[in-house]
């Protein structure tokens, strides 16, 4: 490589920043939105394909391989270059969203989703990386909120597209649910060009092997981790075979990769990464984010809908307060870190606050006014503005410069198992709350008001579990009683929710502060990496 490549790059103005930034931003926006834009159109899509039996794989297929592919893409990044990786990525999603859209099968449009997942991966977890390479640690706290923004609109753009697409027949003479995959095009487009007009990171020349061994390990295993606990676990049962096999795949592949990490020349996720405190810390304070993120914050639109009786636009539109804390919080510490070089006190902040806000949660009832829920939504989001970005800041302060890539792709994987996990136990423990509520609720009014039961069938009851709408068919009272099931189900989620929140505010007191570097620092670090590779 001639010295021109190898050249350090020069210092980029604000304007320069934010021309890479809204590229990266509107890819990670696609990534984030996926994530939510389906749940909300299912139903249109399950009716249309007659999928009613294979509907959860929309979702899970893209979980699978965006969890599964992120930290790949981390290490592929670190030795063949950012922008080829991250563009790679951009193509890989563009080509599932629009292959999705024309899907003519259930089977084929959960493939698609896989495809669209796998880029995915790339998005979510190289956009911090990248970043991690335009700016330094002490400077890149004034534009976290930026990123905080993108997770904050995701949250709630995400069910609301869903919601109107799936509501229209058509759109332009395409059936509407088809929009929340065709839509991504000429975003992901735009993200193409800007990307390929300013994303000029020099490559390091390395002598580089890929650990396939490895990666086909990794990627086997966690796709046999969340298939046993996001899909067969809350659909079989926790005791089941089909679960308990799924679970010690899981185990036995995850053991085998880390003892091909411990032996291999050039690791996908190199083990003495751990030995790095603040890369420990950050890995567990991201799964417990994302769990209690995910799993808890979930509940809410579904608390809306069926104890509410909001549309799924209008659940949406109530989850702005949400935004507004993480955006907000994003900003204000952003910009303090950036001022005075501290960081640790504000994940301890935000973990106080995310703690408070679910805790509150657990006090909703059918009557809460919308004020109050605004004011725990804000909380939560809040809590989240505070933490999740930073603690990427403090992770990227404190590896050394060419393991950047994989360490901050870790941290993204071990957010998104969390938020896998979160969403599987807090479900689960709905489901089965639920489900021994109900039968109390029925049985109150037997002994008080039999007459409250008339047109109540077994059929009826049964399709509660697929269809909460079925809830208006009853008489009054029952509705009465039912919802009063959903809330206490709903109190015992939100509390079940709060231990985790715990621990990671006690973690987050775990977490070494040490000096942010400087754009001159950050730029020596680089230097550090690149004469160690040509060594």
């Amino acid at each position: 490589m001639s010295n021109k490549n190898n050249a350090a790059p020069k210092t980029l103005t604000h304007k320069e920043i934010m021309f890479v930034l809204s590229g990266l931003m509107v890819g990670m926006l696609l990534a984030a939105l996926d994530q939510t834009i389906v749940s909300t159109a299912l139903k249109r899509i399950v009716e249309d394909f007659n999928g009613l039996e294979h509907y959860t794989w929309v979702v899970t297929a893209y979980l699978l391989t965006s969890t599964a592919s992120t930290p790949l893409y981390g290490k592929i990044s670190d030795l063949y270059g950012r922008r080829p990786v991250f563009q790679f990525a951009i193509i890989t999603f563009l080509i599932g969203s629009f292959a999705a859209g024309a899907a003519t099968s259930m089977t084929q449009l959960i493939a698609f989703r896989a495809v669209q997942g796998l880029g995915a991966g790339g998005l979510m977890s190289l956009t911090f990386v990248i970043i991690g390479d335009i700016i330094s640690p002490r400077e890149r706290g004034k534009y976290q909120g930026y990123f905080g923004g993108v997770w904050g609109l995701s949250s709630v753009a995400g069910p609301l597209l869903g919601g109107y697409f799936s509501d229209h027949a058509q759109i332009l003479g395409v059936t509407g649910w088809r929009w929340i995959f065709y839509i991504n095009l000429p975003f992901g487009i735009a993200a193409l060009i800007i990307t390929s007009i300013s994303l000029h990171i020099p490559k390091v020349k390395r002598e580089h092997s890929i650990d396939y061994l490895g990666a086909l390990l990794l990627v086997s295993g966690v796709s046999s981790l969340l298939l046993g606990i996001s899909v067969y676990g809350p659909q079989d049962g926790w005791k089941t075979a089909k679960t308990l096999t799924a679970l010690a795949i899981a185990l036995a592949l995850i053991l085998l990769f880390i003892f091909q990490e411990s032996r291999a020349k050039e690791p996908i996720l190199p083990l003495t990464l751990f030995k790095n405190h603040t890369f420990s810390v950050t890995s567990v304070m991201a799964f417990i984010i994302g769990a209690g993120m995910f799993g808890a914050i979930i509940m809410l639109p579904l608390y809306l809908q069926v104890v509410k009786g909001d549309s799924a636009t209008s659940a949406g539109l109530k989850l702005i307060p949400f935004m507004i804390g993480i955006v907000s919080m994003s900003i204000v510490s952003g910009k303090l870190i950036t001022k005075h070089g501290h960081y640790k006190r504000y994940p301890i902040i935000g973990l106080a606050l995310m703690t408070v806000g679910i805790a509150m949660l657990s006090t909703l009832t059918a009557t809460t006014p919308f004020w109050k829920l605004s004011i725990y939504a804000i909380l939560i989001g809040a809590g989240l503005g505070f933490s999740m970005q930073t603690i990427v800041i403090a992770l990227q302060n404190a590896v050394d410069f060419k393991d950047l890539g994989v360490a901050t792709s870790a941290n993204t994987f071990f957010r998104s198992i969390g938020a896998t996990i979160g969403v599987a136990l807090f479900g689960t423990v709905y489901a089965s709350r639920l489900a021994h509520n109900l039968p109390i609720e029925i049985e109150k009014l037997k002994a008080s008001n039999p007459a409250a039961l008339v047109g109540a069938t077994p059929e009826k009851f049964a399709a509660l579990k697929e269809n909460t709408a079925v809830i208006k068919t009853f008489t009054p009272e029952l509705q009465a009683g039912i919802i009063n099931a959903f809330v206490n189900s709903f109190h015992i989620v939100f509390l079940t929710a709060v231990p985790v929140t715990v621990i990671g505010f006690f973690i987050a007191f775990m977490l070494r502060e040490t000096p942010l570097r400087t754009g001159a620092g950050h730029q020596a670090a680089k230097d550090e990496a690149a004469g160690e590779a040509l060594a």
